[in-house]
């Protein structure tokens, strides 16, 4: 549902950077924003071009 604190594979804190991200993805080319953001590692990288948002889905079904 929303993005890990750290890298699953390599621990690297990465949950704080997640908002720029976003907001930087859309104006910018994403290669470049992710060398800013200091995320090098491959499956660093990979978690943020991969991670699907779901919180407002799972929101509908909450009681």
């Amino acid at each position: 549902m929303l993005i890990p604190v750290r890298c699953i594979s390599c621990g690297k804190p990465v949950g704080h950077l997640w908002e720029e991200f976003k907001d930087r993805e859309e104006d910018e080319d994403t290669e470049e924003v992710l060398d800013d953001l200091g995320l090098e590692r491959y499956c660093c990288r990979s978690l943020f071009l991969t991670h699907t948002d779901l919180a407002g889905k799972a929101a509908k079904f909450k009681k």
